[in-house]
């Protein structure tokens, strides 16, 4: 099978506009990805399954994962006049970056005997802008796993064939799986509580 870059270069020669990026993976698994705008997700994930030599026909493992928004701290050096003399200071810049929720898609070829190749796809934020093009028109093993992520990230799949909750019910209105999730405070209908969940109860009480 290609390399990643090969097969980004691949990619990005066979997608008119698409623009590809390797995200490193520094865990164990050492798996890295590849970071798919939105607006060529489902051409590129079409290529991955019908190209010869690629047939990328199963889609194993699709998650969700929220990035909250975060501030990143570098020092920068610059010159500064301090009681008449000139100095270089060393001073702390905070940048503010908005978050997103990511979907990764874990892809093998079942009939060739290789993969995987891992896609990631970003939301614009984490509040107004959470779309995503549905991949279950290329693999239909997305199907439940995109309910999963919309019902517990809050992505909305568009072009999905039956978007709807999952785990929690109809009326929930909030998703449990993002970091700033908040539990409500009702421990005290729990019937059988034990451990943490017990200290929850008693303070509930």
């Amino acid at each position: 099978m290609d390399s990643l870059e090969q097969l980004r270069s691949r990619i990005e020669a066979s997608t008119p506009g698409a623009k590809l990026a390797i995200v490193p993976n520094d865990s164990p698994a050492a798996q890295p990805s590849l970071l798919v705008e939105p607006s060529h997700l489902v051409a590129v994930a079409r290529f991955l399954r019908d190209t010869p030599g690629l047939e990328f026909d199963y889609a194993s493992n699709v998650t969700g994962v929220d990035w909250p928004d975060r501030v990143d701290k570098t020092k920068v050096k610059s010159k500064k006049v301090v009681e008449g003399v000139e100095k270089e200071v060393e001073e702390t810049v905070e940048v503010r970056r908005p978050g997103f929720l990511e979907v990764v898609y874990h892809l093998y070829s079942m009939r060739l005997k290789h993969g995987p190749v891992i896609l990631r796809a970003r939301t614009r934020n984490r509040t107004d802008q959470v779309s995503l093009p549905s991949l279950t028109s290329i693999w239909r093993g997305c199907e439940l796993q995109e309910r999963e992520i919309y019902d517990l990230y809050g992505v909305v799949f568009e072009g999905h064939p039956d978007l709807r909750r999952i785990l929690m019910w109809d009326e929930f209105k909030d998703h449990p799986m993002r970091k700033d999730y908040v539990e409500p405070n009702d421990y005290e209908y729990e019937p059988t509580a034990h451990d943490e969940v017990a200290e929850k109860a008693r303070q509930a009480r």
